[in-house]
């Protein structure tokens, strides 16, 4: 095997094709676009009654600027930005953004399992499969893995910078130096504006055979040498303090020399002034820091202080102290603990006081800021506090809360909630099937229908059984399952081959109000089930797609759903609308369609039996949905309450309106899935 110096150029050759691949893409009709799931306006539920009245997406006289939560893979995410998205307003990113920050994972044997906690117990589940696929593929091959990663998202990362952008790229002792090399080959050498150490806390190492790790690297790179940096000031340590132990009537005061060592052959620095002769003084001797005149100004100023030895110094005062000038080892800056005000339980959360010395060093007030690795959210919170506009995306769904929840808490001004590409597809295309037919008919075996005989006009992604003349409907991986994929179902049953009794649809992924469009249509021969989420992960193989039809372990779910009582509305004093919104159930995927080991499907399957409303981590109300884009205007997080606990009621304060009212109530569980319904009223 050859060693990591010798596969770094052909890993470098490698992660320019991918991204000259993305970037012959954003000009075909391939290209990757933004999904807007929501858009939402931070309103927190506060005692049950939340008085809206509009709040909006505000046009400020310079941008029509939202910022911008993306859900998924950030190559992906990328490549959507430097496309742009018109229904959205947003233009091509394309030397747009000023200032990147990153903190990639960096420890090949994270265990990415999490506890959820519940009023009755707690659970542990694994991140979805393709969070797994993600994590895992990262560091298949060690380091080589992790570079194969994230060269060509660095590449992409320079093409959305601007040019006075810069980056900061947040690493470790373990890959830092091979980081910085791909750095140098991609931004140039000249570009590394600091090799930054930010000591953090001892890493449990063997401290018995080596130091203890105590730090973490960020490598900061500008796009060009016109990069934004503005100065940033530390604290006087107390024996700096002591310094300012003068004063006169303009305040305290330290003192500064006005000259240097070593003279000058020629020119005005090097003559005396006042009688001073800084050529004489010293074994080399020395010259002026200042010219004559700036030195008569400053002595008119009274600026000046001269010494009991006759030799004139600079007023410092302490007004005028901004603090010193902070270098590029970090150690004013403590890590998060559990304990900690901030903290909001994510392992990898970076203090904020760390993000706003980046943010306000690298970008100005109407900069653009961006994190494709979002973790806790921490880049977007602190950059919404110092006034600059946000972008962050993940590719995990429990990061994914945290960060949304945050902002809500924040009360932020609205951002839109994206997501993007399909990540079956993603899977798909790694996968050893090369038509989405293929695929269709292997779900069609593996639910244990048969294939229609290949023949001209019938669709492969079709199966039946023929004892209870059910037609299969396999929906593309490519696409999520909705209104109109079930309308086709429907009229397949009716036409296909004569006529079924009944049709059933197996999907990949799915509309959020996939639940109401099942109980709009109100067929009981119509039946949508959800393929299990690792099935391509399993099929990588052929043996393991006949291990799996021999097993029949293989699971398809119905789908989650949420349902909510009758709404009652009143008028108030005013005249405005009173919505009266309450919870009534919720039916969760079946356990067997989880990551959870069988310890958890158990307790889970309690849960579910004695109180699924419980489960539910977060709902929100669109009190005027339009059909299309879900206007988040309410939120209530189980987190708010310390018995963990959403409340299952609202009141909204709405402004009245003519005619009907469309009310989209969403929910979102423990486990990240959405369910949507829809109510007229």
């Amino acid at each position: 095997m050859n060693s990591l110096i010798d596969e770094l150029p052909k890993i470098m050759v490698r992660g320019k094709k991918v991204a000259e691949k993305v970037l012959e893409n954003i000009s075909t009709a391939n290209r990757i676009t933004l999904q807007t799931n929501e858009l939402v306006i931070p309103t927190k539920a506060k005692g049950g009654l939340t008085e809206f009245f509009g709040q909006s997406v505000k046009k400020s006289d310079k941008t029509d600027w939202v910022n911008r939560l993306i859900y998924g893979d950030n190559l992906l995410v990328i490549e959507a930005l430097l496309t742009g998205d018109p229904k959205t307003k947003l233009p091509s990113m394309r030397g747009m953004i000023d200032l990147i920050y990153i903190d990639p994972p960096f420890d090949s044997k994270a265990d990415y399992r999490a506890d959820i906690h519940l009023p009755h117990d707690d659970i542990q589940h694994k991140p979805r499969i393709l969070e797994q696929f993600a994590y895992s593929d990262m560091w298949k091959n060690g380091t080589a893995s992790y570079l194969e990663m994230i060269i060509p998202r660095l590449i992409l990362m320079r093409e959305l910078l601007s040019e006075q952008g810069s980056i900061y790229v947040h690493t470790d002792w373990h890959v830092g130096h091979y980081v910085k090399v791909v750095m140098d080959e991609i931004f140039g050498k000249h570009n590394l504006k600091n090799e930054i150490t930010w000591k953090r806390s001892a890493i449990a190492t063997n401290a018995s055979i080596q130091f203890r790790n105590s730090h973490d690297l960020l490598l900061f790179y500008g796009k060009s040498n016109k990069s934004i940096f503005n100065i940033q000031y530390g604290e006087y340590s107390e024996s700096s303090k002591q310094h300012y132990n003068k004063k006169d009537e303009n305040g305290i005061f330290r003192t500064v020399p006005l000259m240097a060592s070593g003279k000058t052959s020629s020119g005005v620095s090097g003559q005396a002034w006042r009688g001073v002769d800084v050529a004489t003084r010293g074994k080399s001797g020395m010259h002026w820091l200042k010219n004559p005149q700036a030195l008569e100004k400053l002595d008119s100023e009274g600026k000046i202080y001269w010494n009991s030895e006759g030799i004139p110094e600079l007023k410092y005062y302490t007004h005028e102290a901004k603090g010193v000038y902070i270098s590029d080892v970090w150690d004013d800056i403590d890590v998060i603990n559990s304990n900690a005000k901030e903290s909001v339980g994510y392992d990898t959360q970076k203090p904020e006081k760390l993000l706003t010395r980046i943010i306000q060093a690298s970008s100005s007030e109407d900069s653009i800021v961006a994190d494709f690795f979002g973790g806790s959210g921490t880049t977007g919170v602190v950059a919404e506090k110092l006034g600059r506009k946000w972008i962050m995306s993940d590719i995990g769904k429990p990061s994914f809360m945290i960060m949304r929840k945050r902002l809500v808490d924040q009360e932020t001004k609205p951002f839109l909630y994206h997501s993007i590409g399909d990540y079956q597809k993603e899977q798909f295309e790694q996968s050893s099937y090369r038509t989405i037919g293929d695929l269709s008919q292997v779900v069609v075996n593996l639910y244990g229908a048969l294939p229609f005989p290949d023949q001209e006009g019938t669709p492969k992604n079709l199966g039946y059984i023929k004892q209870s003349k059910t037609l299969v409907f396999v929906d593309s991986p490519t696409k999520l399952t909705g209104y109109n994929s079930l309308k086709k179902a429907q009229q397949l049953r009716a036409s296909f081959m004569g006529g079924w009794n009944k049709v059933v649809i197996l999907g990949w992924n799915f509309s959020p109000d996939i639940a109401r469009i099942v109980e709009s249509l109100n067929d009981k021969n119509l039946q949508v089930l959800v393929i299990p989420p690792d099935l391509l992960d399993k099929l990588k193989t052929k043996a393991s797609y006949e291990s799996l039809i021999k097993s029949g372990k293989i699971k398809f779910s119905s789908l989650q759903y949420l349902t909510i009582k009758p709404i009652k509305i009143v008028k108030n004093e005013s005249g405005e609308d009173v919505l009266n919104i309450e919870l009534d159930n919720y039916i969760l995927l079946s356990p067997d369609a989880l990551p959870l080991d069988e310890k958890n499907k158990d307790k889970l399957e309690k849960i579910i039996e004695k109180d699924p409303i419980s489960l539910i981590e977060y709902w929100s109300i669109d009190p005027n949905y339009d059909g299309e884009t879900f206007r988040s205007k309410w939120q209530e997080y189980r987190e708010n309450n310390k018995d963990l606990r959403i409340k299952k009621t609202a009141k909204l304060v709405v402004p009245k309106i003519k005619g009907k009212r469309t009310i989209c109530v969403k929910a979102v569980d423990v486990f990240s899935f959405e369910s949507a319904t829809v109510h007229v009223i």
